[in-house]
């Protein structure tokens, strides 16, 4: 199983951007049940949760990205995705998506999301 991510990249403060991550090589039974997250990490801090996604779509977000982002699953894609509107500099991070499959911890390769003019 792979969590592959993709999306990211340099965009101007308000702009948008949308993250999505698919889960190569699960198959869609073990797929649609797993909540899935997305995560961002930036230099000398820990990883910090932005949201995450149950089977039943419930969402969760952090309080600094609430209103502005969007996380969403096409379940017959097995994919996830982080729609991320009004982008501001602070929101310059890796983002990374992560599901527990099989009863492991998967994480996508960090996609790197830049805000800057």
């Amino acid at each position: 199983v792979q969590l592959q991510a993709s999306g990211g990249g340099l965009v101007q403060p308000g702009g948008s951007l949308r993250l999505s991550c698919a889960a190569r090589g699960a198959i869609t039974s073990v797929f649609n049940p797993t909540t899935m997250e997305w995560y961002r990490e930036t230099p000398g801090k820990e990883r910090d949760l932005v949201a995450s996604i149950t089977s039943a779509r419930a969402t969760v977000y952090a309080d600094a990205v609430k209103g502005r982002f969007t996380i969403s699953r096409d379940n017959s894609r097995k994919t996830v995705y982080l729609q991320m509107n009004s982008l501001k500099p602070e929101d310059t991070a890796v983002y990374f998506c992560h599901g527990r499959l099989y009863e492991t911890d998967y994480w996508g390769k960090g996609t790197q999301v830049t805000v800057s003019s």
